[in-house]
């Protein structure tokens, strides 16, 4: 059962929840929402909002998702669901189901915002911004060259954080 939770009491680490342990990030709606495993993104404050940022590059079927709906959920998982991640990071949602194929429970937050019941920790964002990346204002050519060889920059969007659910 989750239970609402103020953002000054996460005790996360965010850059072991994120780089190591992975996230879904899910958008859509009840009728038609996709879940990808990322492992880029982020928390922050600006403009006096607690917000959430991610990344996702234009060929994925949740950026077509996330630029037709207002909300996305960060859902993190305990260490036993990695394969699933693995898995939902691995086909595309265009062309397999592939959160019925890995058992996973979708909701609907009042948001509107898809999360999913075996999350330990969901964070629901409002998008208040995106920016693609540009390549010209990147200082370090090296990322250009190791991350973008077929020049298919992600877009970064930043939300709100609207509310926090953990177990």
């Amino acid at each position: 059962m989750f239970k609402r939770i103020d953002s000054k009491l996460l005790q996360i680490n965010p850059f072991n929840l994120i780089s190591s342990n992975w996230m879904l990030i899910s958008t859509g709606n009840k009728d038609k929402f996709n879940a990808m495993t990322a492992s880029w993104g982020g928390f922050g404050f600006i403009w006096n909002k607690n917000v959430t940022f991610c990344f996702i590059r234009p060929q994925r079927y949740t950026y077509e998702l996330i630029e037709n709906n207002d909300y996305y959920s960060f859902n993190f998982f305990d260490e036993e669901y990695k394969k699933v991640l693995e898995k939902c990071g691995s086909v595309s949602g265009r062309d397999v189901d592939k959160i019925k194929e890995n058992n996973l429970h979708p909701t609907v937050h009042e948001s509107g915002a898809i999360y999913f019941e075996e999350s330990k920790l969901v964070v629901v964002s409002k998008k208040l911004y995106f920016q693609d990346i540009n390549p010209n204002q990147l200082i370090d050519s090296s990322i250009d060259r190791m991350f973008y060889p077929n020049k298919d920059y992600h877009r970064m969007y930043i939300g709100q954080v609207i509310e926090i659910l953990e177990k």
